[in-house]
């Protein structure tokens, strides 16, 4: 049998491991970025590991995240990563510059390499035939060391898409369509593959737009072919230099194939709070709205944003409309300032925001009370935009323009086709590189302000302690859950400050009553539903309960960025034998634990007495990951391998 795209990529950087679906193989990495909210913490840990430069073909630093300068720490910590950036070649790019996946996309993406990402949407590289991955800041500072990466091989669903859209349907109901049909769950260790003759016709915006949200799925990433419409693309970045073609063979063989006739899709939106609560929206028009958000990684390209601006030339926004639009690198930012497109957007009656993620992260423009929020962005969870009684459905730029004018949500589909403005993607994208700053030839000084601290190294694994089950959650935990966003982020270089904010919004008692646990020597496990740890690769989320004396965590089921950054920092992930246990266990209740570095390094399972209940769970992690957690964490097994060499 022939080869998919994705695995002749993994071959081609296949350094450890059998390229075998669910065996665990180690992949050299070609490229990194990383974005500031989950970044500063990645170079401290680079710094930790004593390597003194960058091994990878290019790293870049992205500031995207937190843009808004309240206080002195965002700029502190910017100033931190400029400087050193700069020591250790890595390029900087500049607050303003852009987000992260769509810079990358524009300027450094290289189809058939391997790019990590410490982002849960670096799948967004997909949509020119890279494997882009999205993984904890630590796994990326282990990459640009030049360590291999791990993951399970995976499975390969093939999405064959045949048709073409029709006009008012966009790439962002075909994603929205595959969460429909996949949901957010029970697709971990998947890739998945567009084929066929529709993705052929699809644009690389397009294409992005598709992949971008693929993280929304839960499977490790997301991929396009390299073919014509990606050399288009690149020539017309002045970057042809960097195409090959990559192509599926004609046998590739698939996993499971999944078959969409892009005729038959029509435009969709992803209801309150979960991106898998899809409906059409002809069953959903009509319903009042109070803003509009249009923007974010996912739907910001000059493709977007142009069809926007045609569709609100010469007409105003609803009176009761808040429009905000921020394109998604500077890069359409100046081309649509220089073709008289924002200039049409502006007289719309829309507010122009900052090429950054904003919204997105919860970073400003929340919505009011209970208001209904129309949103370009990827990701719609409970409270995630600011306002936890608001309403945030996901829909395209083309639903999101339409229903700013009207006030409510409008069908797409409703307006002649005639109508639908065509926007054709420019034979020459406007380049300018000046804010992406290059690194210096040798050291510099490095800027640290009062919010930078050094990253927790966690102790070797307990061989016995007591604990206490510190919280018990439902399904579909996400890392927002965990550690919040928002104006939280700021405190990400400050662990002991950022761990103050853990699950403040399910618990606001559990940081103070777990730190307070622990320094009484009794640690603390979370119980935990279905797919425990969707949505982003904050690893954070496993730093700061570790730093508060989580030492495991109970589930159904994990998501993968969230089971190995766990990993990473000495968290034990383990799952239930019997899922109907997770029903006998009670927030407060004890345990003890003896033996459990033997039963670490030998057992699939570990039974825990809790309450008089004997659980049962099996270890969700590899050989690699056991030695991982034996010694406390990645960052101590890597330095201790670092002194062996």
């Amino acid at each position: 049998m022939g080869s998919s795209v994705t695995y002749k990529i993994l071959g081609n950087h296949l350094v450890e491991g059998e390229l075998s679906p669910g065996r665990e193989i180690g992949i050299r990495i070609d490229q990194t970025l990383t974005q500031d909210a989950t970044g500063t913490m990645a170079y401290l840990q680079f710094e930790a590991m004593g390597i003194p430069r960058v091994m990878t073909e290019i790293s870049v630093s992205y500031v995207d995240h937190n843009t808004l300068q309240m206080g002195f720490e965002n700029a502190d910590d910017h100033r931190y990563l400029q400087t050193m950036n700069s020591s250790f070649g890595i390029h900087y790019s500049k607050a303003g510059n852009g987000i992260c996946h769509q810079v990358h996309l524009e300027r450094f993406g290289r189809p058939g390499a391997t790019l990590l990402g410490s982002d849960s949407h670096t799948p967004t590289g997909g949509g020119i035939g890279m494997v882009a991955i999205g993984a904890g800041g630590l796994d990326v500072a282990v990459a640009m060391g030049g360590g291999a990466f791990y993951l399970s091989a995976p499975r390969v669903i093939n999405a064959r898409l045949t048709g073409k859209l029709r006009p008012w349907v966009s790439a962002k109901d075909v994603i929205l369509k595959m969460l429909e049909v996949l949901t957010t769950r029970g697709n971990v260790g998947c890739v998945i593959e567009y084929t066929g003759p529709g993705a052929a016709a699809l644009t690389v915006p397009e294409r992005a737009t598709i992949t971008n949200m693929g993280a929304e799925l839960g499977v490790t990433t997301s991929v396009f072919p390299s073919d014509a419409e990606t050399k288009r693309f690149l020539a017309a970045q002045g970057r042809e230099a960097s195409w090959t073609e990559i192509l599926p063979d004609p046998d590739a063989e698939y996993d499971r194939t999944i078959e969409i006739n892009l005729s038959d899709i029509v435009p969709m939106a992803a209801c309150p709070h979960s991106p898998d609560n899809v409906k059409r929206i002809s069953e959903l028009k009509g319903m009042k709205i109070e803003q509009v958000a249009i923007g974010s990684c996912t739907n910001s390209s000059y493709r977007d944003l142009m069809t926007v601006a045609e569709i609100l030339k010469g007409k105003k926004i609803n009176p009761g409309i808040s429009l905000i639009i921020a394109p998604g690198s500077r890069q359409v930012f100046e081309m649509i300032s220089r073709n008289g497109a924002l200039a049409d957007i502006i007289s719309s009656g829309a507010r122009i925001m900052e090429s950054a993620c904003g919204f997105c992260i919860g970073a400003g423009q929340a919505p009011c009370t209970e208001g209904v929020s129309l949103r370009t962005n990827n990701r719609n969870f409970e409270g995630r935009s600011g306002t936890d009684s608001a309403g945030i459905y996901l829909v395209s730029p083309e639903a999101a323009a339409l229903s700013a004018l009207r006030g409510e949500l409008v069908d797409p589909l409703d307006l002649p086709a005639g109508e639908y403005p065509s926007v054709a993607m420019p034979e020459k994208f406007h380049v300018d590189d000046s804010m992406i700053i290059p690194p210096a030839d040798g050291k510099t000084e490095i800027f640290r302000g009062p919010n930078i601290g050094d990253p927790p190294f966690t102790d070797p694994l307990m061989d016995s302690f007591e604990g206490v089950i510190g919280l018990k959650v439902g399904d579909k935990i996400t890392t927002d859950h965990i550690m919040p966003a928002g104006q939280r982020l700021k405190y990400r270089s400050n662990i002991p400050k950022y761990s103050e904010f853990v699950f403040e919004n399910v618990d606001g008692g559990f940081a103070g009553r777990t730190l307070e646990n622990k320094k009484a020597g009794v640690f603390t496990a979370i119980a935990a539903g279905q797919s425990y740890g969707q949505g982003s690769s904050r690893e954070h989320a496993a730093i700061c309960p570790m730093y508060l004396g989580v030492r495991m965590v109970m589930a159904k089921s994990f998501e993968r960025i969230h089971t190995g950054n766990l990993i990473n920092f000495g968290i034990l992930p383990l799952v239930f034998v019997n899922p109907g246990d997770y029903d006998l266990l009670k927030p407060g209740g004890r345990f003890s634990v003896k033996g459990l570095r033997k039963t670490v390094q030998k057992e699939e399972t570990v039974t825990l007495k809790i309450d008089g209940n004997d659980i049962m769970l099996n270890i969700l992690a590899t050989a690699r990951q056991r030695e991982i957690l034996l010694d406390g964490g990645l960052l101590n097994f890597t330095k201790n391998r670092i002194k062996h060499r």
